[in-house]
């Protein structure tokens, strides 16, 4: 997870019948543990942060300031060395808390007093941030600025300068030197913040952040969501998803249940997921971590929810997710979503972004949480998770973003299944949004229809040419699209001709028959030939 804060509202919380919770007062249920370790919501004290924090300029913007751009960019390689040099023996406000909050530091109590002069270090304690100790005052959890870079918020007004907000979670292997709890709550990484810049930010009336961790995601939705419902399996969870919304003033209904059983029975717009996608070996001595073990065998949880989740989503509902997806050896990942996909009855656009052989996804896992590389403990991992593998027969492991659409109407759902491995635009929510509309509207109108339209060559599209030296005709003519998913197409020389006059006045139709008349082919087969290739390029926005 990395240490800096993040530019990319928030909230109370009744829970699930039944579903332990605490209440505004700091004071917890007959259910909850007596030796609690989350934050607890004490109104006035978080009044007091936020008053403290702000004047501190613990803010992103502030704390990138205040470390300077090398120390950042090495936080974001969980780097923290150069960090800790920049803060060492800080004494202003905003140099004590990431010394405290960020890199996990010891700090004087006068230093604590100093940096949070109205909520107080009693106050600090008693909302469980911090904790005194023999040798000066420690951190109890991660606290950061967060933020995004703005849009509609349906409970705050208009956006558009951007959310600014903090959010808490457990302190990490690189601020605590020890490997997580099992129940670790994780913050801000490179998952969460991938999912928030992919999801559509459609105005909404009901949202739903499943698995919710921290409430990273259900912090984003609050910006253009009516009400928001989050749930996760984890109790530890549940606290620091409460913590942070109180703290940043926006309302949340938590729910504590495994998957979708906490809101059988109800519909919303969008579901977001950052899912326990990992997947991990049932055996003795693997860590099951709450924040990316779902308890399920293989690819299992991920499968299931693919499958479930239209249960819960309205007529015209979004659902998106990251996942992890197992192939077996003789088998393509297409094959495999084809099967998941059969039946569920929803709009599919998968893209695999990133693919590990058995090795390298064993590798990457046996280390998450704490554990050196080279290590007895790594060893024994590493073949726990290669003996799984190898029961399944698994040839690699795909990783990528998903998204489902309810159709409105009744009508035979479509099916996208892409491989885009590359750079593509930070702020991918617009684009998939646009992918969405144009996906749609190519299921709901035939061919002729995509021909009446006068189509336009969207503004970042480039065309490039290779041939031999001295040739007349180009031997590869290439489409580029410079935004989006950077999808380029090849063209032949009519496709190349319709994509140099597509400037919206003619309709696709007139345009291909005048193309037609010019090379002296027949217009019924030039159209046939060209349309497949229209509807690829509408759906991916090089046509507009």
């Amino acid at each position: 997870m990395p240490l800096t804060p993040t530019r990319l509202r928030p909230i109370s919380a009744p829970s699930a019948p039944g579903a332990p919770s605490a209440d505004r007062s700091g004071a917890t249920h007959a259910t909850d543990r007596a030796e609690r370790t989350t934050p607890v919501v004490v109104d006035h004290l978080l009044t007091a942060l936020r008053v403290d924090l702000t004047l501190a300029g613990f803010t992103v913007e502030g704390v990138a300031e205040r470390l300077g751009p090398l120390a950042t960019s090495a936080l974001h390689r969980e780097q923290p060395v150069a960090a800790l040099l920049a803060t060492a023996a800080a004494t202003d406000p905003c140099g004590v808390l990431i010394a405290l909050f960020t890199l996990g530091e010891t700090v004087t109590p006068a230093a604590v007093e100093a940096a949070l002069p109205t909520v107080g270090l009693g106050g600090a304690v008693r909302l469980r941030l911090v904790q005194e100790a023999f040798e000066g005052v420690r951190a109890r959890c991660d606290l950061r600025p967060y933020g995004d870079d703005g849009g509609t918020s349906v409970q705050g007004g208009a956006g558009g300068s951007g959310h600014d907000w903090w959010v808490a979670s457990d302190l990490g292997e690189l601020q605590t030197g020890t490997t997580l709890r099992p129940d670790h709550v994780l913050g801000i990484g490179g998952a969460s913040t991938t999912l928030a810049s992919w999801t559509v930010r459609r105005p909404v009336e009901r949202a739903l952040d499943l698995g919710t961790g921290c409430g990273v995601q259900a912090l984003h939705l609050s910006a253009h969501a009516s009400s928001v419902v989050a749930t996760d399996v984890s109790e530890r969870a549940r606290d620091f998803a409460v913590f942070n919304a109180a703290l940043n003033e926006t309302q949340l209904a938590v729910y504590v249940g495994d998957m979708l059983e906490p809101v059988a029975g109800q519909r919303f717009s969008l579901v977001v997921s950052n899912p326990p996608f990992v997947i991990t070996p049932r055996v003795d001595g693997v860590p099951h971590y709450e924040y990316r073990d779902g308890g399920r065998t293989g690819d299992a949880l991920v499968r299931s929810l693919v499958r479930e989740v239209a249960a819960v989503l309205e007529p015209g509902g979004v659902a998106q997710l990251l996942g992890n997806w197992e192939v077996p050896r003789g088998r393509t990942w297409r094959e495999v979503w084809g099967e998941w996909l059969d039946g569920v009855g929803l709009d599919a656009w998968v893209v695999q972004r990133d693919t590990q052989d058995p090795v390298e996804y064993a590798e990457l896992w046996s280390r998450d949480g704490g554990v050196l590389p080279g290590t007895r403990q790594q060893r024994h991992l590493v073949t726990a998770w290669l003996r799984d593998f190898a029961g399944r027969d698994i040839e690699s492991i795909g990783f990528g973003v998903v998204t489902l659409q309810r159709p409105l109407t009744p009508r035979t759902p479509w099916r996208d299944l892409c491989e885009v491995t590359g750079p593509v635009v930070p702020a991918m929510g617009p684009v998939i949004d646009a992918g969405l509309r144009a996906r749609t509207w190519l299921a709901e109108h035939d061919d002729a229809e995509v021909l009446a339209v006068a189509w336009s060559c969207a503004a970042d599209v480039t065309e490039e040419r290779y041939g031999r030296p001295g040739a007349d005709d180009p031997n590869v003519i290439l489409f580029r699209q410079g935004g989006g998913l950077r999808r380029e197409m090849r063209a032949d020389t009519v496709l190349a001709a319709y994509l140099g006059v597509a400037d919206g006045e003619l309709t696709a139709r007139v345009a291909l028959e005048a193309i037609a008349d010019l090379v002296g082919a027949d217009a019924a087969a030039v159209r046939a030939e060209v349309t497949p290739s229209l509807r690829e390029l509408i759906a991916d926005g090089l046509l507009l």
